[in-house]
């Protein structure tokens, strides 16, 4: 190799990137590197892949700031064999790569294990605020002895085990980077959004956690502006490790049996819905988007809406149809019939509109949590359900990702995506094993409408596969 004078030829980190110093132009570098003012740089995710070259030629590393933390995990419960396959599978491959596992699975259990092991300075990059307080609070119960830190908007303490958002992250990867040995990504699939795969490309970080309840498929990676964003494989590390909710039931999780009421709607709600139903798939039709567009049609008719009259005043009505389903007034009936005939037992109601959260709310005097709840009732209504004081809880769409929601057994669902990952986050709300009693969801479907395909659209996607 050839060097600037006798200096040796050292790496170092800098905003995100890795940069060789002492040498000249003409030397032969590794591919990820390039001539960028007057030094070679590269993506500091290539850290790990860099070792080999970077050892044969004795370069002075001086990139990584990780620390030895020397744990002493406080968590002494036995993980379930599906948990221990995880670890060990992750491991098997250094440490790199992701985890599926249903909602209520345990996957933060998994992940303080992972961190315990790697035994050096671990960042955790959560989609919520929310969030990032369950794990700190998790954390701090897991590692009595460390200090943990949280970066957000709200505060920044950043310590050698901390908890951030991935849009704090986003802004903040290229100053702290070169901190961390170990990322545990939580709702992974967040990961390869714009901007937010970023996070992974500018950070040292050699070990990689992913955690998700469905993988995102290469059909549904989004499509940036300039080209395919990153997938998880090339941003985490290859999938490792994957068991669907029906590998798990019975034994690690709570049996449970899927119930569809189908409902019909109301002579006065049938007549607006078929008249928004014409207005909305005419538009489509006359405009020929599926012939057109293929499987993302929908994103070039949601685009057009913003600014073609035509396709807002179908948007308009694709939402006014969308409402009808969800507020269906044969719904309510059965809710009301569910909820006599579950008086004993703990529910959780899920809508896809804010406006039925709080009619229900009102009908049935249930605690309602929404977008607008405020962090403080939000936690004393889920604390109240946890210790049995509220026997329901009826919410929108704020409850369906990661949030340590208490367990229940019985779940009704009056609207929502054709989604898998919703799907399978609500079904995983009731899940979590106890006393071997058998889970209920409850799907309430609008017969003749949309409502029909979405279901079942869910439930073909409700299974992963590999």
């Amino acid at each position: 190799m050839q060097t600037i004078s006798d200096q040796p030829t050292r790496l170092r980190y800098h905003g995100g990137t890795l940069v060789l110093e002492g040498i000249v132009e003409d030397a032969a570098l590794p591919s990820p590197f390039q001539w960028i003012k007057g030094k070679p740089r590269c993506p500091a995710c290539h850290y790990a892949d860099l070792q080999p070259w970077l050892q044969s030629r004795s370069v002075r590393d001086g990139a990584p700031r990780w620390k030895r933390l020397d744990l002493d995990l406080a968590d002494q419960r036995e993980p379930h064999r599906f948990q221990s396959e995880a670890l060990a599978a992750w491991l098997a491959v250094n440490g790199r790569g992701s985890v599926v596992l249903p909602t209520g699975a345990g996957k933060t259990f998994l992940a303080v294990r992972a961190i315990a092991h790697i035994d050096r300075s671990a960042l955790i990059v959560v989609p919520t605020i929310d969030l990032l307080h369950q794990w700190y609070a998790v954390l701090s119960s897991a590692f009595p002895q460390a200090s943990i830190g949280v970066w957000y908007g709200g505060e920044k303490d950043l310590q050698e085990i901390t908890v951030t958002t991935y849009h704090s992250a986003a802004l903040g990867i290229g100053d702290f980077g070169d901190r961390f040995k170990l990322l545990v990504f939580d709702e992974a699939h967040h990961l390869p959004a714009p901007t937010w795969h970023e996070i992974a490309l500018m950070a040292l970080a050699p070990h990689r956690l992913g955690l998700t309840a469905t993988y995102p498929t290469a059909s549904s990676l989004a499509m940036g502006q300039r080209g395919e964003l990153p997938s998880l494989n090339q941003l985490i590390g290859p999938l490792v490790y994957t068991k669907s909710v029906d590998d798990l039931s019975g034994r690690e999780l709570a049996d449970y049996r899927t119930v569809r009421i189908r409902v019909d709607l109301t002579a006065e709600e049938r007549a607006v819905y078929d008249e928004a139903y014409a207005e909305y798939t005419g538009y489509a039709r006359d405009n020929a988007l599926r012939e057109s567009h293929g499987p993302g049609w929908w994103g070039e008719y949601t685009r057009r809406s913003a600014f073609n009259a035509d396709a807002r005043r179908a948007k308009v009505a694709e939402r006014r149809l969308r409402r009808i389903v969800a507020t269906a007034r044969a719904k309510l009936r059965v809710l009301d019939d569910l909820l006599k005939e579950h008086v004993a037992d703990q529910m959780l109601i899920f809508t896809e509109q804010n406006e039925l959260v709080y009619e229900i709310s009102r009908r049935h005097l249930i605690p309602a949590i929404t977008h607008q709840s405020k962090a403080k009732e939000r936690k004393e209504i889920l604390e109240r359900f946890r210790a049995g004081q509220y026997r329901a809880i009826v919410t929108s769409r704020v409850l369906n990702e990661g949030v340590d929601v208490p367990e229940a057994k019985i779940a009704v669902i009056l609207g929502g995506s054709s989604n898998a990952r919703e799907y399978i986050q609500r079904l995983g709300r009731i899940l979590r094993k106890r006393a071997n009693k058998t889970a209920l969801l409850y799907e309430v479907i609008a017969r003749d409408t949309v409502e029909v395909g979405v279901s079942q659209r869910r439930r073909r996607s409700v299974k992963y596969e590999a």
